[in-house]
């Protein structure tokens, strides 16, 4: 059997203000080409298809039509979707009744059932409604777990990550008691333990302190393979051979300059552990930082290489094929009218130009430190408010503080001191 594999889409994601709709529609149109040749049993598409809960008209025209071209291009095929935390699950599991009589199935929300007891009740969640089985003409069937986004609501447990992983193991061990020697394929929206995400700039919701991570490892029972989206780098889930974040479709930011994109192709077997294939795609729009290293540049330099690097547009209009930019400029070296300059000479480049990133140069420390060293509570007191103040200015902001806010700040410890007199 035969399972592409994908996540994150965001339709109607903006990208420093740029409408990407024609980027997802490249996108569509690439993957609707590879179903046409691969002919899969099914496309799996775990969570995030849309970047906001309350998506425009052309974004959601352009999903439908992808959904109605897909089915008529592969009619054996299942398609099956779950809801992602950028997507409203309601909103997106709207139509299940009708798409379901096209051989898509839409998984949102997860139902429960409120059991009075003696001790007040519980839910009874609904774990049959997230089974869906999968079969091909040749009568080989596997069950996909559906599990969209599970919110607090739905974990209802101190620890989420525990709370997840709970659910996930209750799911899955149901499934293998209802389906026993049939092949179970899990789809999932999550944060897993040990996942590679980008230090600066990362466009996931990752809640800080790792409350959402959930561990994959010592899963005993754990399904043939599992699907992941949420993180947008292309990866293995730490410490196991049978999950994987497919990625996302496109970057997300300028952190995810160097990641790759495309969807998986998942070879099922009930004889062999499941087989991988990456698919690549190539997004619309390149993602371009110049200077690409560290060095400092002078603004002719700067000129020199934008003009080098970027191709001019044509009868000034952008091409299909314009870059997206972030310019890098050391503050002490560029002045406002030559970033003007800057701006004017990219406006002529096939590219759109996103930031400006003022590069502030590091400082040594301790050229600005004073030579008194801590060694008590006394020292601390005895010291002068302002120099504590102007070295933690520094140590923030990695520039020194001018002299005006080194008055002002003069001026607000003669305050507080009479205040306190």
């Amino acid at each position: 059997m035969k399972f592409i594999t994908t996540s994150d889409w965001h339709i109607g994601n903006l990208f420093h203000g740029n409408d990407r709709l024609p980027e997802h529609k490249h996108f569509l149109k690439w993957l609707l080409q590879i179903i046409e040749e691969q002919q899969p049993d099914a496309l799996l598409i775990a969570g995030d298809v849309f970047d906001n809960g309350n998506p425009s008209a052309a974004a959601q025209s352009a999903y439908y039509e992808f959904l109605a071209d897909a089915t008529q291009a592969s009619p054996q095929m299942q398609i099956i979707i779950t809801a992602g935390n950028h997507d409203s699950a309601s909103r997106l599991e709207a139509p299940r009744a009708l798409l379901t009589r096209h051989n898509v199935e839409i998984r949102g929300n997860v139902r429960r059932t409120w059991i009075a007891d003696n001790d007040g009740g519980k839910w009874d969640i609904d774990y049959n409604d997230l089974m869906v089985p999968v079969r091909t003409k040749n009568g080989e069937e596997a069950i996909v777990l559906t599990v969209p986004y599970l919110r607090s609501d739905i974990v209802q447990n101190a620890c989420y990550s525990e709370g997840v992983n709970t659910f996930l193991r209750n799911l899955t061990n149901m499934a293998r008691e209802i389906y026993p020697d049939i092949t179970i394929i899990m789809m999932a929206h999550m944060y897993a333990k040990g996942a590679d995400i980008a230090t600066k700039d990362a466009s996931e919701k990752i809640v800080i302190g790792g409350q959402e991570e959930v561990n994959m490892q010592g899963w005993i029972g754990h399904p043939d393979y599992l699907t992941c989206g949420h993180i947008h780098k292309r990866q293995h889930i730490w410490n196991t051979d049978w999950v994987r974040y497919t990625g996302s479709v496109l970057p997300m930011s300028f952190a995810e300059i160097d990641y790759r994109h495309g969807v998986d192709m998942v070879t099922i077997s009930n004889t062999q552990k499941p087989k991988v294939e990456f698919i690549e795609y190539t997004p619309q729009h390149k993602l371009y930082i110049l200077p690409e290293g560290d060095e400092e540049l002078t603004p002719k330099k700067l000129q020199k290489l934008i003009r080098e690097k970027l191709a001019d547009r044509t009868e000034d209009k952008l091409d299909n094929d314009f870059v997206y930019l972030v310019l890098k400029v050391k503050q002490e070296k560029v002045s406002n009218d030559d970033i003007k300059e800057l701006e004017a000479i990219i406006s002529k480049k096939n590219a759109v130009l996103c930031k400006i990133q003022k590069i502030i140069p590091t400082l040594d420390l301790s050229t600005i430190a004073d030579n008194h060293h801590i060694q008590s509570i006394d020292d601390i007191l005895n010291r002068d408010p302002l120099d504590t103040l102007k070295e933690t200015f520094t140590v923030k902001y990695n520039a020194e503080m001018t002299e005006h806010q080194e008055m002002i700040l003069k001026q607000l410890l003669e305050h507080i001191k009479e205040n306190m007199n």
